[in-house]
């Protein structure tokens, strides 16, 4: 009986451990705001596109206005709080 109390002892632990770990996931990924990541992909890509149809040099523009607009996406969902 005492065995059996002292694994379910230690499985509780362990499954308290796992929640707290969980939560704590939980809090970094509510923390970290990632809604203007796809939106500058998305601007980046139509511009790429626009810009590649024009000068019809497609192969080149694309990737680029997807670099600009992931940069500009990072760059956007940077923390507000470092207005300093």
């Amino acid at each position: 009986m005492k065995k059996e109390k002292q694994k379910k002892k230690i499985v509780e632990e362990k499954n308290k451990k796992k929640k707290i770990q969980v939560e704590e996931n939980d809090n970094e990924k509510e923390e970290g705001n990632s809604y203007w990541l796809p939106i500058g992909m998305c601007l980046g890509v139509s511009i790429g596109t626009a810009i590649g149809n024009i000068t019809n040099n497609m192969l080149f523009w694309v990737p680029l206005g997807i670099s600009i607009g992931l940069c500009l996406g990072i760059v956007f969902s940077g923390d507000k709080d470092d207005n300093e």
